[in-house]
């Protein structure tokens, strides 16, 4: 992204590519762009494995994950303590707020691998936004919302065939019961659509969305702080203070954000495996 350098005494405005970051705005005013979610290759350039700063980011959190989880149950005791009882209180959160409370306690112990995976998965790619170095949600791509939404179609999709199978599910959950046969017409396409389409659809673009519009609020905050001390003329920096306080409420409503987009992905992706083994009682 190009820019002229704000408050520059050159006769000549210099231009230079910068990726958009709270942390890389010294001496530069720089207005948010998408082609900041798509930065030049770091690793393998131009093969299969190419590697930016998001996917780096992706990398690192599903890293720090994993390390989290192994460290807090290497030696499990019955009364937890530290980072143990703060897992088991997150993975307590999810069996009985999202797992057992939308699909039972049976059904729901047999899938609370999957509705847990995901809703750290979220959770910690999503907390990489506040991170200060790291700056942004690398679910703000659409990439790995996309997979996930697709997991989650294909776990629902495979719960209702193994239930019913492929005929009769799809039939079950295209086909209203109960209404005048010349309705089936509009119905049966509406119904295809909001199931197997608009699901993985809604899914990626909410979390998505959500993320990127997140980063985008916090980068104006707080290079507009920037600006107003540094680079603003002198009645101007009376406005720094207000940017600031105003990035860092941001900063914590964006980590109510973070949880909410996890607990919401959990929660639906529990909704439609439910909706799946119900398919019948449509």
């Amino acid at each position: 992204m190009s820019d002229r350098t704000a408050g520059s005494t050159e006769p000549t405005a210099r231009t230079r590519e910068r990726t958009l970051s709270v942390t890389t705005l010294a001496g530069e005013f720089h207005a948010p762009s998408l082609s900041d979610f798509f930065p030049p290759a770091l690793l393998f350039e131009g093969t299969p494995f190419e590697l930016d700063r998001l996917m780096l980011i992706r990398l690192l959190m599903s890293a720090v994950l994993i390390i989290v989880m192994m460290l807090a149950f290497r030696n499990p005791r019955l009364v937890p303590r530290g980072l143990q009882n703060i897992a088991e209180t997150g993975l307590v959160f999810v069996k009985e707020q999202i797992a057992d409370e939308v699909l039972g306690k049976e059904t729901g112990r047999k899938y609370f691998p999957l509705i847990a995976t995901i809703f750290f998965s979220v959770l910690f790619l999503n907390f990489s936004g506040i991170i200060p170095g790291l700056n942004i949600s690398s679910n703000a791509r659409v990439g790995f919302p996309l997979v996930l939404a697709l997991i989650a179609y294909l776990a629902f999709n495979y719960v209702g065939i193994k239930k019913y199978g492929f005929l009769t599910y799809m039939r079950s959950s295209i086909v209203v019961p109960n209404v005048p046969p010349a309705l089936h017409v509009l119905l049966i396409p509406i119904e295809f659509i909001s199931t197997f389409v608009l699901r993985p659809f809604t899914l990626t673009v909410r979390l998505m969305a959500n993320m990127l519009a997140g980063h985008i609020m916090l980068v104006l905050f707080f290079s507009a702080t920037w600006f107003f001390l540094f680079d603003a003329v002198a009645w101007m920096k009376v406005f720094s203070p207000f940017s600031l306080i105003a990035g860092l409420g941001f900063t914590l409503f964006e980590i109510l954000v973070i949880f909410l987009q996890a607990y919401v992905f959990a929660l639906l992706t529990a909704v439609y495996i439910g909706l799946a083994q119900h398919a019948d009682s449509h």
